[in-house]
Parts: structure tokens; sequence; C-alpha cells
């Protein structure tokens, strides 16, 4: 029997029009869009870079440009009898990053043109940006006899560099104001007004008019309107499923189990369903292996640079509990990483109290735990390219395989053969650095602790059995053994149910390194 070749997966694909003409694999999701689009008339959603945004924003631009035909064999189908061809000014804000003043006003210039050339140029009254939109909307109005719709994807695009750039930053959100003032005046010709971000700026200092923005970040009823779900996965990229799995040498459900360890695990709202990366996931399923994909399409340089900014350690990253207000907060306004970390996705909604009104967040997979980590290492120890990794590489073998002596030898090693990075010379520095290592290693980690008696300087699980670790700097490991066992730390965790073992570290400054270590069951 033939097999039927898989679908294409539509990588680096954004436009509607194109994966339904190239007969690639796409997620439906024409059913939450027809839902969308009869419920609101002013929408905005903010979600993580590489997230599906773009395409949504196309889908939306075919489906009110009347384009029955690309939509044959999907929901909307089913549910669309009218077909209304509207006029629709699209505006990809991706193409404004890194730009002064001067040249945001003359790429916003540049799209009104490509507009006019369509709808006509105004007259001597249309000279700023604000008042050729304005007349874009009421020519494309008048000419179509028909509301008309307006698509705005990635407005924040522009601000995102200068987020916290006092000079930069005013300029261009004036720019930005100016130019999305007619929305509120043009009310009566419009049908739909749909904007996609990452960040979340305040309506004051963005849309100063726009009063009746409906923000569905957060409502349940949209929060699979971006990403990929199990079920849709299962349902329909299951060929694709099979064929990776075969590619790995797995089951299918371990092939599952995997890509959910990897890629899954993101939550807008809650409840709601687990919602998968769909860049990864799709790159995973196009290659047929397993990689960090995500991660791998764009260093969090800037978020590193903002951690520094706010005095964020690593080990502070990771499960928190917040208020929304916390979490989905203008970005320009935060006076914490929480916002940057949860609107760019590397922080997910994990629980939700609903009486107490506090959620819980934690990363969202391992891609970003792990990819994170690798990021911080290098900021601990300065390493030629490579090598660090592949340290930990065999430190994770010598953790799985029991042997604790091992792992911490490779350690000691390591960090004798690389060149130190500033600010060595204090015991913060080693137990960040432990905790970036662990991290990477997959385990389970914590540090400071609390106990009856004192806090533990990280508790490690990992082969079955949970170590508490004590750190100290120029002392010995002795003492640093001596001190659980004094403070009776194991009690803690009598009820743990796992064997505890005691570890005392002691480093050398000077060297930068392990000078010693003792390991107690």
């Amino acid at each position: 029997m033939e097999t039927k070749p898989l679908k294409r997966c539509p990588i680096g694909i954004q436009t509607f029009e194109e994966i339904r003409q190239g007969d690639y694999l796409y997620v439906d999701k024409t059913e939450i869009v027809y839902r969308l689009t009869h419920a609101y008339k002013y929408v905005f959603l903010s979600r993580p870079r590489r997230f599906g945004k773009s395409l949504l924003a196309s889908t939306l631009h075919s489906y009110f440009a009347g384009a029955q035909e690309l939509f044959k064999g999907l929901a909307m189908e089913r549910l669309e009898t009218e077909w209304t061809a509207y006029p629709v000014l699209h505006f990809d804000m991706s193409t404004a990053k890194h730009m002064d003043q001067r040249a945001l006003e003359m790429e916003l210039s540049g799209k009104l043109s490509r507009l006019e050339a369509v709808y006509g140029k105004g007259g001597s009254d249309e000279n700023n940006l604000n008042q050729r939109l304005e007349g874009l909307i009421m020519r494309a109005y008048t000419q179509t006899g028909r509301k008309v719709v307006v698509l705005i994807d990635e407005y924040d695009a522009p601000l995102l560099d200068v987020v916290h750039e006092e000079e930069q930053l005013p300029k261009l959100r004036q720019v930005m104001r100016n130019f999305y003032s007619p929305l509120k005046a043009c009310d009566p010709y419009l049908r739909f007004v749909f904007l996609t971000g990452i960040t979340k700026f305040s309506q004051m200092s963005i849309f100063s008019e726009l009063n009746n923005l409906t923000n569905i970040s957060m409502d349940k009823r949209y929060g699979a309107i971006c990403g990929i779900t199990e079920e849709e996965l299962l349902t329909q990229a299951s060929d694709h499923v099979d064929a990776l799995a075969a590619s790995l040498e797995l089951s299918r459900e371990e092939t599952i189990a995997r890509l959910k360890d990897l890629y899954d695990g993101y939550h807008f709202t809650w409840p709601s369903p687990d919602i998968f990366n769909p860049f990864s996931l799709l790159n995973a399923l196009a290659d047929c292996r397993l990689d960090s994909y995500w991660f791998g399409s764009g260093t969090p340089t800037y978020l590193i640079e903002m951690m520094r900014k706010f005095g964020v350690l690593p080990s502070q990253l990771g499960r928190c509990d917040a208020m929304a207000s916390e979490f989905d907060a203008p970005t320009e306004r935060m006076t914490s990483l929480m916002p940057l970390l949860y609107q760019s996705g590397y922080l997910t909604i994990k629980d939700y109290l609903r009486e107490e009104g506090i959620y819980t967040l934690d990363f969202p997979n391992k891609e970003i735990r792990v990819g994170l980590m690798e990021s911080l290492l290098p900021h601990y120890v300065q390493y030629p390219a490579g090598s660090g990794l592949t340290t930990v590489a065999k430190m994770y073998r010598a953790l799985r395989l029991d042997d604790l002596e091992g792992m911490l030898r490779l350690l000691r090693d390591f960090l004798l053969t690389v060149p130190q990075c500033d600010n060595t010379r204090y015991e913060g520095h080693y137990q960040q650095l432990l905790y970036v290592i662990f991290s990477l290693l997959g385990r389970y980690v914590d540090v400071e602790v609390r106990t009856a008696t004192g806090r533990v300087d990280m508790v490690m699980r990992a082969a079955g059995k949970l170590y508490l670790f004590e750190l100290k700097l120029n002392r010995s490991a002795e003492a640093a053994l001596r001190q659980i066992t004094l403070k009776d730390y194991p009690a803690r965790f009598a009820q743990c149910g796992l064997p505890v073992v005691k570890v005392g570290l002691n480093f050398d400054a000077d060297t930068h390194t392990l000078s010693d270590w003792k390991i107690e069951a």
C-alpha cells in the first residue's frame, strides 16, 4: 500500500494564502477566528515571538478580504455564509525595528504610500502620518462602500529596543501614538481593528484615545488562538508524529512525551489547555529530530541586560507567585523583570488560586529552562566555544550514573581551565554558578531552602537521592559538612521519601575553583 506523503511544515512562512495555496500543514484556527471577529470590534493580543501572531493577522486579512477559496475544508467554510469583501489596511511593524525617530517616521510614511497607491493620495491637508491614515480609511470606505479593517501586526516592534531608554522611548512612543490616533475618530467607518504585540504598553502611552480596545491576551475563550494544543497535534498532525517517532526510533507515546517535555506547557490564562510552542514543534516535525529551535532563533541578550538592571539572580528565575497586575503589566512602567519574562515567553501560567487571585508562574518547558541557563553560564565562567557545554554533558552522565564524586571532579577541573568572570570572591557567585549548572543538567534544584534551624545553601534531587549542599569560601569542606550536621538540616526533609546525602563544598577565591569536598550519606 502506497504511503501518502506528508504535508510540508510551513517553516518561516507566515502568510495564510501561501500556506493554503502551497498545501502546507495548517492547524485550523478558523473557528476561533470566526468567534473573535463576531464578538469584538477593537482587539489586542499579546503573545511571545514566533508564536503565530503574524499568521493569525494574515488569516484575518484573507478572511476579511473575502478569499473564500482559501478556507475550503476548514471550520470557517461551514461557519461563514456571506463572505463580504472588506478593504483591509494591513501594517506589519516588524520592519520598523532598531530605528530612531526620523527613520521610524520614514518607514511609516512608506507603508502609507503603498496603500495610497491603491486608494489614492489625499490633498495638501494630509501631511502628517495620522492625517494620511485617516484619509486612507475614509477613501477606502468611500470607494468600496464597505467598512474598513485595520490590522497592525507587532505594533510594539519599534519600541522594544528602547523600552528603558529615557531619551528615545518618549520620542518613538509619541510617533506611534500620533500614528494610531485616527482609529478612534474613524470608528463609524471601521469594521474591525486588530493589534498584536509581544509586550503590553499602557493605553495612556500608546492608545490614548482608543479606550474601547479589548485585550484578549488572558481571555480563556481565546487561550489557544496561537500555538498548537495537544489535541490539534494528535489529530491534525498525527502522521507527522508517527514519522518523527520512526526517525527517533521511539514509540508514538514516547515521542509525544518527549515533545511535551521540550515544547509544551504554555498557558496564557487559567484554566487552559497545554499549548505547544508552534515554532519549535513544527521545526521538530519538519526535521524529524528534537532540538532547541525557539531558543536558538534569538539570543536573550536584552533579557540578560534587564536581569542585571533589576539585580535578578538565576535562582530567582522560574517558579513564583504573582497577581495578574504584576506580570500582565505595562512594560514601560515595570518595576520588576516579571512582565518581561512572562510576555516574552520565558515564564507562563502554571496554576491559579481563584479566590486569592494569585497565579503561579514557571518555565513552560525544558527548552526554555535549559536554553536560558545555557545563555547565563558564560556570565559565570568564560570558556572557549563548546567546551563548557561539553563538560556539562559529561557532568550529566556522571550524575545519571550516581557518581557525584565524578561530577565534582569534572567541575573542579573545568573551573581550573577557564578564565573567570568578575565578582568571584564571594560565596554567592558559586551558589548561582552551581544553580545554573544543575539546572542545565535537568535536575530539580533550589537555593536558600529554609529549615527550622537555618537555610540550606542548595538542595538538588538526582539519581533517586536528595543532596543537601553547604558552600564555603576559603574555609573547608569539613566546616561546611559540620554545619549541615550541627543544624540538623536533614530533619527538614525526613518525609520526602528519598535518601538524604550531605555535601560540603569549599571554593578557593584565588584559584576560583573547588578546593575540597566531603560527601556523607
